[in-house]
């Protein structure tokens, strides 16, 4: 019979418990890796999505999910006259948070340019695209929200006409798609109190200037809705994306767009990589620390188990080198224990994972390329922790066995 077969029969609950606790440990491992492929993921979806050759953001500005952006709605058409240009469109997106069944509710709100963009190419699973280009929304599956439900944003109520699955923000909160009219509405919305304010304050500043003494009718529209006065502009727009022709190099787009002063240009590449080098570069790095430091926790372990085995069958190991067996036959035994131990967790940590990941609250992605490596990692962690073991089995005097 092997003789790791028979040691670990005979140490059957101990072995079966610290299989376990490995197990759970390469799981958290395989976790982390997954969380991490989320990440990214989720930071790169909605580019990915949406497959705008070149996005026009505000001047010395990263784009509208890195940082905040604003441009004018005659970019759009300033974009569109460029050669290469295929259409250009317009594009809002932002978050919010507010409250439903006294729960918080945070969203990330996209604005579509309808009716161009009707929301068609979203993952849906239920109900239908935007159809009208006000009070209609697309939610994501993780909001919570089902077809026909209304939800009141800001002034409006807004009702769903649509359910995606698996479109969410880098951070992880559902998304959903509104016309571009009614994201600007719902990131604009201010309450009656401060619209009458700044109306009080914009006739105030009126009167006191030149022109309002002249003309007093001027007053009237000063202290009127912004959309009246022609000097206000419509509300700005996140940034301004655009398809380019066949054939059409984005290089080239992108370096007559450059010479405006007042954009910056960012390819479908440069987007992503701003994604991926910021919010998610300091996540990296700390699942990857932890990732690390799990794996050293299994490895340790590992070892401690393996040598105390090997400490309680001392005498038996020198009751074998005693009848002439050869080292090789310990060592072989304590190595096989070790990998045998290390297979027994990392095949628990795939079936837990597979029934736990999908669970989690955010986006889990444990890719077939990790899960070779991590087999890999857990078969050099196998051997390494069995060497404490076998350096105790090496320093085993013969003679230990008759000493009783």
């Amino acid at each position: 019979m092997n003789l790791a077969v028979k040691d670990i029969r005979h140490n059957f609950g101990r072995f079966l418990l610290t299989g376990i606790g490995i197990g759970m440990l390469l799981m958290m491992v395989m976790g982390m890796l997954g969380i991490y492929r989320g990440l990214i993921q989720d930071a790169t979806l909605l580019i990915d999505r949406i497959g705008a050759d070149v996005w026009v953001v505000q001047f010395h500005t990263r784009g509208p999910f890195a940082e905040v952006s604003r441009v004018p709605r005659n970019l759009v058409d300033r974009v569109a006259a460029v050669p290469g240009v295929l259409h250009a469109r317009e594009f809002v997106y932002h978050t919010i948070q507010r409250e439903r069944e006294g729960r918080p509710l945070r969203m990330g709100v996209l604005g579509v340019s309808w009716p161009v963009d009707t929301g068609e190419w979203l993952p849906l699973i239920a109900g239908r695209a935007l159809m009208q280009s006000h009070f209609e929304m697309i939610a994501d599956q993780k909001l919570g929200l089902r077809i026909g439900e209304r939800l009141k944003l800001g002034k409006e109520t807004y009702t769903v006409v649509g359910i995606t699955r698996g479109m969410v923000t880098s951070g992880g909160d559902g998304l959903a798609a509104f016309s571009v009219k009614d994201a600007q509405a719902i990131q604009f919305d201010a309450p009656p109190e401060a619209v009458r304010l700044e109306r009080a304050s914009r006739r105030a500043r009126t009167a006191v200037s030149d022109i309002g003494a002249a003309q007093p009718l001027i007053l009237e529209r000063a202290s009127g809705a912004s959309a009246a006065i022609p000097a206000i502009g419509p509300p700005m727009l996140s940034a301004v994306i655009a398809s380019l022709s066949p054939g059409v190099e984005p290089a080239t787009v992108k370096r007559i767009l450059s010479g405006w002063s007042d954009v910056s240009v960012f390819s479908r590449e440069d987007q992503k990589n701003l994604m991926l080098e910021g919010a998610v570069e300091m996540a990296k790095r700390q699942i990857g620390l932890f990732t690390m430091l799990l794996t050293v926790i299994s490895a340790i372990i590992m070892a401690l188990i393996l040598y105390t085995l090997t400490m309680e069958k001392v005498h038996s190991i020198a009751l074998l080198k005693l009848i002439g067996a050869r080292n090789r036959v310990v060592l072989t035994m304590i190595l096989q224990q070790a990998l045998l131990l290390g297979a027994i967790g990392y095949g628990l940590a795939y079936v837990l994972g597979q029934q736990v990941f999908p669970k989690f609250p955010r986006r889990v992605m444990v890719q077939h390329e990790d899960l070779i490596l991590l087999a890999v990692v857990v078969g050099v962690i196998s051997v390494l922790s069995s060497l404490l073991g076998i350096w105790k089995a090496l320093r085993v005097d013969p003679n230990e066995a008759l000493s009783g």
